[in-house]
Parts: C-alpha cells; sequence; structure tokens
C-alpha cells in the first residue's frame, strides 16, 4: 500500500477527531456517541494498515495519545463504552494488541 493511501487514512482520523471535538463543544447536552465511532472507526483502519511501519502520522499520534485520560477530564459523565474503546483503540495503536478477547482466549481459560 503507498504512502497516499496511509496519507488518506491519516486525514481521514485527523478529520473524524477534529468533527469529535467539534461536537463536544456543541450546544447539545447528549455525548457525541455518533462521531466518536466515526473517530474510532477511522482509527481501527489506520491502525490495521499501518500496523507493522516504523513511521507514522504525527497528527494520528496526537489524536489518540492519552484519548481515555483526555475525555475522563473532558466532561463529568462519559459513557463507559466510549472509555473503553478508547482505551482498546490506544492499546492497539501504541501497544500493538487488543485487549478485547472475545474468541481470542488462549486455551485453558
Amino acid at each position: 500500500m503507498g504512502n497516499s493511501e496511509k496519507d488518506r487514512l491519516a486525514a481521514a482520523v485527523v478529520d473524524h477527531w477534529r468533527t469529535f471535538q467539534a461536537a463536544l463543544t456543541g450546544p447539545t447536552r447528549k455525548y457525541p456517541t455518533q462521531a466518536f465511532n466515526s473517530f474510532a472507526d477511522a482509527a481501527r483502519r489506520y491502525i490495521d494498515v499501518t500496523r507493522h511501519d516504523h513511521l507514522i502520522h504525527r497528527e494520528v499520534v496526537n489524536a489518540i495519545h492519552g484519548l481515555t485520560e483526555e475525555l475522563r477530564l473532558e466532561r463529568k459523565r462519559v459513557p463507559g463504552r466510549i472509555l473503553y474503546e478508547a482505551d482498546r483503540l490506544e492499546c492497539l495503536f501504541f501497544l500493538g494488541y487488543d485487549p478485547h478477547f472475545e474468541g481470542d482466549e488462549p486455551p485453558g481459560l
């Protein structure tokens, strides 16, 4: 896969991140779950493509680094599934593994 595809995916992650940030500061009191899910889907696609790369886009790193903590501090009430998914994205991106083991449990557990 060429750099242009990775650049396009990185741009999508950053665009969805900005949309989510704008939705957080909007006038509505309802949590922008759909905007976060769009960001998470774009981030997962980027992670899948760049899993074995040594170089990654700085803007994507800035969007995902500290995501869980930032969401906790942003508002008093954040849905649990949003925090769970944020933590999962951080693990996938920085540690290279998915902490969600549905169907992937080691034998004997």
